[in-house]
């Protein structure tokens, strides 16, 4: 029998500042696991990513992650009082119920990364 199970997948997120994203993400709730040269292992739960030194605007500007959570609006309120906006230059939208059911917001990174963070309804 052939053995498919997957153990986990981990995105690389591109970095325009890797220490300017390395603090934003620690600061949101990431624990930073690892690095090993331009690659930073990130952390939270049973979900990760892997952080790296590459940036092109047009490929940064059209990364998205999508982070489902249990409650999204306990995500809205502690990324409400971080002040990520002032800090780090980014953009957090209103929390909304989506056409399709979830309730969700997005963050973007000091790299243009847009992250939705959602919660099913």
């Amino acid at each position: 029998m052939v053995n498919l199970k997957i153990r986990e997948i981990k995105p690389f997120v591109p970095a325009k500042d890797v220490e300017c994203s390395k603090r934003f993400y620690q600061l949101i709730g990431f624990e930073l696991v690892s690095e090993f040269g331009d690659i930073a292992y990130f952390k939270l739960g049973a979900c990760s990513f892997l952080l790296q030194d590459f940036y092109k605007p047009v490929h940064s500007n059209n990364f998205m992650m999508h982070l489902l959570v249990e409650d999204a609006q306990h995500w809205y309120e502690h990324i409400q009082t971080l002040n990520l906006t002032e800090e780090f230059d980014t953009k957090v939208t209103e929390l909304v119920v989506q056409p399709w059911g979830m309730l969700e917001f997005c963050v973007t990174d000091p790299s243009g990364v847009l992250w939705r963070i959602a919660e099913n309804k």
